[in-house]
């Protein structure tokens, strides 16, 4: 099973966390090896590009508009292997994306401009993962 669109129970749970402050977004994201727009052809180049090409469309489109809302990406990082973890189990990139709260978020994922774009990321993944995480005190 893969996973590349929230549910809206998960869309539920996540607003009523309660979260106060800013929302670090934990990306993890597996690549098609040649990106499937057949979900959305007015997106299709007129060759067939990988996942990590469809990625980057994605990424490039999706910037100014995350950065309009208040936030920004503050770690991207090719993936591999896992340390500790599944053999068999593998992201091709890690990103770290800081939102300045919840409501700004929910704000920038609803932006029409952003949306318009989205089809790109739905062509690149084969298989993503999101977790949603708020930064607590060090145990001192």
């Amino acid at each position: 099973m893969s996973y590349r669109e929230p549910t809206q129970e998960a869309g539920r749970i996540f607003v009523q966390r309660g979260l106060t402050g800013p929302v670090i977004m934990l990306n993890l994201l597996r690549f098609r090896d040649i990106a499937d727009y057949s979900g959305h052809p007015e997106l299709a180049p007129a060759s067939p590009i990988s996942g990590a090409e469809a990625f980057d469309r994605y990424f490039r489109h999706t910037l100014p508009f995350l950065r309009e809302s208040g936030g920004d990406v503050v770690f991207l990082g090719a993936g591999g292997p896992f340390l500790i973890g599944p053999a068999d189990e593998r992201w091709d990139m890690a990103m770290l994306v800081r939102q300045a709260s919840v409501a700004s978020f929910l704000a920038f994922a609803s932006n029409e401009g952003y949306l318009a774009g989205l089809g790109h990321r739905a062509a690149a993944l084969e298989d993503s993962r999101l977790l949603p995480l708020s930064e607590m005190p060090f145990p001192t």
